[in-house]
């Protein structure tokens, strides 16, 4: 007996000499790896068979043991070590590193087939393992031995403290392990022949693979912990029929992906935010998934803003415009400002009545409405009723939220709306994440990073600059409940041959008209002038209070904020609202002659009433008090809101509506008040005066348009598309146009114009042939203008008549899908770009039947930098202290201040259509998140099963395309084994570690085939989706890439290239996570220096590798 220590005597040596032409060789062992056949190829050659036998169950059918396991694999099947070793052991990565297994892998299945068999114990009995080899020459034999690996024969370093086995040649020790092995060999109830599946298994590493089986393997390790979480009870359950609803079959495939992803994150995390952008059809995809609740039972209330209440009624009741009729909605339709109102109805809903707390699913449209949790004395306010009546009270609340902006000037603003899926305790999302920090401080270091950012200069602020600020706790935070995708990454990542493509975005027209061309009315920058001197007093009745009386108005009104962060005070919210009505005043003058001098006419009735009430109390010393409108505007939207539409006093100076501020007239300094509204007023009088000297006939804007609309008709950019869409963010413009317009266009070109506004009923010139003198409603005035995208052959068959210029205000400029319409004018240009934006996306939508669309925007006829000045001199008066319980200052964001990002941004619009990406803040969400990469592995492991078994080190070639930022060059997957490998890693090293990558442990990297680095380890979106978009939908092996890979390789025979590509990735990954070590020295939080090196090649495993070749 000799005993082979496997340091001084190795095994494989030791072989090497005993191994003889001719001999049989017998193996019981757990594994059996392609690496040690390349270290023995020569020995093994020789011999005339090899007999191995699995002494654990390895290749044979799965058996499951309970319910539990047969549910769970339906999604995910554990790796069988046993079964993944074939193509190298954990400790054989070096070899595998190498990448020459596939070369190896084809000579190793080669001569299986030519002198091995593979059997596996079929038992659960354990197998004593050895080797022996016999022939002419006599007998040798080995034990005990682990496996038959690189790491056993001794040429590779493995983790056991020692790994000695004993050598045996006597004649009597031999024969015993022959006799024992051919006994269960030949026993077919103890074992099964697995021959074929191996050489299947190893087939597959040599075997050409499809790109997208490469993907698919790279997810699958990635996101493996996300199937093991999966089970029936968070995703969607089939047995409820919704695939089979209408809707459902109306979505696109990403709207499908999105539906799916909801539903998983609404069961797993109770809420979730749809932010995807304009002209995506979040509307649909909301609406399946309420089918999907629906189909379970379950009581579902959609919120949404007024304006939009049309068109969600619309599918919820039976009306011959609701295409999903034979779906039979039965969901709820309220109004945020419902929340609020406690007598009334609401759509035939007694609101004293209302169960708020009995809702399972509430969907609120316009989300970004509720992002604001600021606190009133004695008065609860519609975030604080929708948290405490709907949300925390009755039965357990689902919440969905749609938004194209979630985020606005803080991240306060998306916490505030994710505060209503967990009940406004953070704690109930926070035990769900895998994060390190609880949700609160992620915000907190958030906002952080994000004011630091908007404090760099304007060619530093980058999007790569604030993603590198964030921490990776916040990716991850956003990524479990948020769903957001741009029309780029649509466009880009999904195949949309059965949608269509989205229309060609012509240059953007500009106009610039002065309000008239009679020289004796004065111009926009002297109205602007006049408009700078007021003070709009008559909103700031609490500044004019006597010192002796202050105490008692600040004891009744002022608001002590929750958590000590300070107080509210009355005063600033009336200077807030003082602002508010400038601004609105300036709106109104940008927007139409008409509203300007109505809103004029409104402010003068306000102040005389004032005056009036003044002049009493001077005169008689009568008591009088007077209403502080501020709760009045408490909800309005300063962007999206008419503050003389949607709330305030309409003349009176006095109604009074719960938390209004009343003050005595006795207790204020009334001289002073008065020479301020008689000087306010003196300025409203005169602009009135120079107003009404323009009748329509000299108003140049309206005139112009009229212009506009006469080239259009004489010139389509679409053939024989004559259909307008015009945009005004007033009610009073928008009547002002259509009295201007409508019946001159039907006279002139029997064309039909309809007027819809939000705030009264639609007008139309059209007369219904089957009731002439029936009014039309809001939607078929919709269907009307846009028959084909609103179906009208279907729901109005026996309607010839269309409508081919419509009026709105931004009551459609949100979901409504009118591509029919290739024209979009916005009379006037909304203060928040987003709006523009969203008015376009009513024609800018994937599948129109345009070719090209337009878009014209009319500007003030002043330069872009006297417009720019303008509203940085009225958002200064805005910026008021906005003190929340983390006891922030909330002034309007840095960006929004800066004069030369706003510029650039005005200058844009003038130029081109920007996208909402282009627009936001900072972050995009769109840059964060990886649902659809799960939602894909998913699908396809519910379509075609595990994928547990492929082996690693597998590769595919795609050609290059640089349109789509694929450039020549490799993108590695890869493991690190020595920080750990799941959420066990959260710990200690693997946390700090996880920090700087939040695909930890696996890592990405794109290196070029000149050795610069494409995508670092760090920007794993961007992997993911250059992935995808050069792998998915490709199910074959592309046969014009893989030619030339092969000869330049010598069929995976010469990988020096690409070992060293592979070895350059890992050492630039090093020098990576060296410099955010330095930095997390000089940062606040945990430093990363010093916790955890990597220290090269031998860290790593290979998981896939996908090439990408450049074009011959």
């Amino acid at each position: 007996m000799q005993i082979i220590d496997n340091i001084n005597v190795l095994l494989g040596d030791e072989l090497k000499k005993d191994l003889k032409r001719g001999q049989r060789l017998r193996i019981a062992a757990s594994s059996f790896s392609i690496f040690a056949f390349e270290a023995l190829r020569k020995e093994l050659q020789q011999i005339d068979e090899l007999q191995f036998l699995f002494t654990e169950q390895t290749f044979t059918a799965e058996r499951a043991t309970d319910g539990k396991a047969r549910e769970r694999r339906e999604f995910f099947i554990p790796k069988a070590k046993r079964v993944a070793g074939l193509t190298g052991s954990e400790f054989e990565i070096q070899l595998r590193n190498q990448l020459t297994q596939r070369a190896v892998a084809r000579e190793c299945a080669e001569w299986i087939r030519k002198k091995a068999r593979f059997k596996s114990n079929a038992s659960s009995s354990p197998m004593q393992q050895f080797l022996s080899a016999d022939g002419a020459a006599g007998a040798v034999a080995y034990m005990p031995l682990s496996g038959f690996t690189a790491v056993d024969l001794g040429y590779a370093r493995g983790n056991a403290v020692s790994n000695f086995v004993n050598r045996f040649d006597e004649a009597s020790h031999t024969q015993s392990y022959i006799q024992l092995f051919d006994t269960i060999w030949s026993d077919p109830t103890r074992v099964e022949d697995v021959t074929d599946a191996i050489c299947d298994h190893i087939a597959s590493v040599y075997q050409e693979n499809s790109p997208e089986r490469i993907y698919f393997i790279m997810l699958y390790n990635i996101f493996h912990a996300f199937l093991e979480d999966i089970d029936e009870d968070v995703l969607p359950n089939d047995r409820t029929g919704y695939q089979e609803s209408l809707v459902w079959q109306k979505l696109f495939n990403y709207q499908r992906d999105a539906a799916t992803g909801i539903i998983n994150k609404l069961e797993t995390y109770n809420g979730c935010i749809l932010a995807d952008s304009v002209g995506l059809g979040k509307t649909f995809t909301a609406l399946a998934i309420i089918k999907y609740y629906e189909l379970r039972n379950r009581s579902v209330l959609v919120l949404c803003p007024k304006k939009l209440t049309d068109n969600w009624l619309n599918y919820n009741r039976n009306l011959k415009t609701n295409i999903f009729a034979n779906d039979r909605f039965n969901y709820e339709v309220l109004c945020h400002t419902d929340l609020q109102r406690t007598t009334g109805e609401s759509f035939g809903t007694p609101l004293n009545r209302v169960n708020w707390g009995n809702y399972d699913l509430v969907v609120i449209d316009e989300s970004h409405n509720f992002r604001n949790n600021d606190a009133f004395k004695d008065h609860e306010t519609r975030y604080q009723k929708l948290m405490n009546s709907v949300i925390k009270q009755g039965v357990k609340t689902k919440v969905l939220m749609l938004s194209a902006t979630p985020v606005n000037n803080r991240f306060n603003d998306l916490r505030n709306q994710l505060a209503l899926a967990y009940e406004g305790n953070s704690m109930q999302l926070g035990d769900k994440l895998h994060t390190e920090k609880d949700v609160e401080e992620i915000f907190r270091r958030a906002q952080t990073a994000f004011n630091t950012w908007t404090k760099l200069p304007p060619e530093e602020r980058t999007a790569t600059a604030i993603l590198g600020a964030l921490d990776f706790d916040f990716f991850e935070l956003l990524d479990s409940v948020t769903i957001a995708r741009s029309r780029k990454h649509i466009e880009t990542f999904y195949d949309t041959a059965d949608i269509g493509s989205f229309p060609e975005r012509l240059k953007p027209k500009s106009f610039h008209c002065p309000l008239t061309h009679r020289r004796d009315v004065i111009g926009f920058n002297q109205i602007f002038n006049q408009l700078s001197m007021l003070k709009l007093s008559v909103y700031a009745p609490v500044s004019y209070i006597l010192p002796s009386r202050v105490k008692k108005y600040e004891a009744l009104y002022d608001t002590e904020v929750a958590g000590g962060g300070g107080k509210l005070k009355q005063a600033d919210r009336e200077r807030s609202l003082q602002a508010l009505m400038t601004v609105n005043l300036l709106k109104r003058l940008e927007s139409s002659v008409a509203a300007f001098r109505l809103t004029l006419q409104g402010l003068q009735a306000n102040h005389l009433t004032a005056l009036g009430k003044i002049d009493r109390v001077l005169r008689t010393g009568a008591s009088e008090s007077f209403t502080d409108n501020t709760a009045s505007f408490e909800n309005v939207n300063f962007d999206d809101d008419d503050p003389s539409e949607s709330g305030g006093n309409n003349g009176s100076g006095d109604e009074s509506t719960g938390g209004k501020v009343r003050i005595d007239l006795a207790d204020m300094d009334l001289p002073s008040w008065q020479h301020d509204l008689r000087a306010d007023l003196d300025v409203i009088e005169a602009l009135l005066t120079e107003m009404e000297k323009i009748t329509p006939a000299d108003d140049a804007k309206l005139q112009h348009l009229k212009a506009q609309i006469d080239d259009k008709l004489a010139n389509p950019i679409n053939v024989g598309n004559r259909k307008l869409l015009i945009f005004t963010a007033f009610a009073d413009t928008a009547n002002y146009l259509y009295d201007n317009l409508a019946a001159d266009l039907l006279e002139r070109h029997g064309l039909h114009s309809g007027k819809v506004t939000g705030t009264h009923e639609p007008k139309t010139t059209l007369r219904l042939a089957s009731n002439p003198r029936q009014g039309i409603d809001f939607q078929t005035m919709l269907t009307l203008f846009s028959p084909q995208s609103k179906e009208k052959a279907a729901i109005l068959p026996n309607e010839p008549g269309e409508i081919d210029i419509l009026i709105g205000t931004d009551c459609i400029s949100e979901g409504q899908n009118l591509q029919d319409c290739d024209t979009v004018i916005n009379y006037d240009i909304h203060w928040n770009p987003v709006r523009i934006i969203q008015r376009f996306g009513r024609v800018d939508r994937i599948g129109s039947p345009n070719a090209c669309i337009q878009l014209a925007n009319y500007w003030p006829d002043i330069t872009l930098d006297e417009y720019i000045r303008l509203k940085e001199r009225v958002e200064s008066r805005m910026m008021i202290a906005d003190v929340t319980a983390t006891g922030d200052d909330n002034v309007l964001s840095a960006q929004a201040n800066d004069v030369a990002y706003r510029k650039e941004q005005l200058r844009r619009l003038q130029e081109e259509v920007i996208e909402m990406e282009d627009l936001k803040t900072g972050v995009s969400i769109t840059d964060l998140g990886l649902n659809d990469f799960r939602m894909d592995l998913l699908n396809y492991v519910k379509a075609n099963g595990d994928l547990g078994r492929l082996p690693n080190g597998l590769h595919a070639v795609v050609p290059a395309d640089p349109e789509r930022g694929l450039l020549p060059g490799v993108i590695f997957t890869l493991r690190n084994r020595q920080l750990g490998a799941g959420r066990a890693s959260l710990d200690g090293m693997g946390s700090a570690i996880r920090q700087q990558n939040r695909l930890h442990p696996f890592y990405l990297v794109y290196i070029g085939h000149d050795g610069n680095v494409i995508a670092r380890h760090t920007e794993v979106k961007r992997l993911l989706d250059l992935a995808r978009s050069a792998c998915k939908g490709q199910d074959s092996p592309i046969a014009s890439t893989c030619e030339p890979f092969n000869r330049a390789t010598d069929d995976g025979r010469n990988m020096q290239r690409y070992s060293q590509l592979l070895d350059q990735s890992i050492r630039t990954m090093i020098e990576t996570e060296q410099d955010q070590e330095v930095d997390s020295l000089f940062s606040g939080g945990k430093t990363t220096a010093l916790t955890g090196k990597i220290a090269g090649l031998d860290d790593f495993e290979l998981i896939s590798f996908l090439v990408i070749q450049p074009l011959q």
